[in-house]
């Protein structure tokens, strides 16, 4: 917290990512989605999905795995343990500041 204000994760706080990490969450900690019906669910381009993902696989919330379902490649998505943490971080953060109950600043 800084000046009794909580802070937002910025690899969360952004609408796309926030999106996919709010979609992803009620999935079971070995739960896998499939990279087209996330996209479907999220309304999404492919390319903007990637990116978003990327963001967020290089913070280690989310990981990718590329593999084979029969001779069909297959992408699979799933919240990390590090991810599902700062999802719930994130949401706490958010409901004290809209609720405020959030420390007051300190006065200097």
């Amino acid at each position: 917290m800084t000046g009794g204000l909580p802070e937002l994760d910025p690899v969360i706080h952004a609408q796309a990512r926030l999106r996919v990490v709010a979609a992803l969450s009620p999935l079971g900690p070995g739960d896998r989605i499939a990279f087209p019906r996330l996209q479907d669910i999220l309304r999404m381009t492919a390319g903007n999905l990637s990116v978003h993902l990327r963001k967020l696989e290089d913070a280690g919330y989310v990981e990718v795995v590329k593999t084979h379902q029969g001779r069909t490649p297959a992408t699979l998505v799933r919240l990390t343990g590090r991810g599902r943490v700062a999802f719930e971080d994130y949401t706490a953060a958010l409901h004290a500041l809209l609720n405020g109950t959030a420390e007051p600043p300190e006065e200097s």
